[in-house]
């Protein structure tokens, strides 16, 4: 199946200052997530991102935070914002089917996040290239695991070309112009 502009939401998972200088290329991690996240605004696919612990691990970091608006963040304790009900009400009253999902860490809150969602139902989309943990090995395993359990994993360019679904849009025309390179 495709990933629907109409149909998904973007679930962005705890990119947070206290713990983006422990994961692998964190730079790279929010320099991508950024790029993601203004394709979404041109295509008008709707944001949510949760915040593991805020008192203790901080906010969403500033380059991520700037592009979502504050009612669009969700406090947890729970690793899995399927089990955390403030969290799973809000990606319910979106109505949307499909949950393309980024952040970290993999192997911990997107991987049991992705797995909680699938399981309620939705059709959850992990974005192989936007997210990342403390070891690569972690990394892996949680991808792997994650395909085990049927659940997709693609790039940020999958993600945008399929939003986007063809050329000749002016939406297409921004995009192509401003952040395929």
């Amino acid at each position: 199946m495709l990933i629907s502009p109409q149909q998904s939401l973007l679930l962005v998972i705890d990119i947070q200052d206290k713990l983006v200088p422990a994961v692998v290329e964190p730079q790279q991690l929010i320099e991508k997530t950024r790029w993601l996240l203004e394709v979404a605004q041109i295509l008008e696919v709707p944001v949510l991102a949760s915040e593991q612990y805020p008192q203790g691990l901080g906010h969403t970091v500033a380059e991520l935070n700037e592009l979502i608006p504050s009612d669009r963040v969700v406090d947890k304790l729970h690793f899995s914002c399927a089990a955390e009900p403030a969290c799973l009400d809000r990606i319910a009253a979106e109505q949307r089917k499909q949950i393309v999902i980024c952040g970290m860490e993999a192997h911990v809150c997107v991987f049991q996040s992705a797995v909680g969602l699938h399981q309620a139902g939705y059709d959850v989309f992990v974005i192989g290239d936007l997210i990342s943990s403390r070891s690569a090995s972690d990394h892996q395993l949680a991808l792997e695991r994650m395909r085990q359990l049927g659940i997709q994993v693609v790039s940020r360019e999958m993600v945008a070309f399929e939003w986007m679904q063809k050329s000749g849009t002016d939406s297409f025309r921004t995009i192509s112009k401003n952040y395929l390179r």
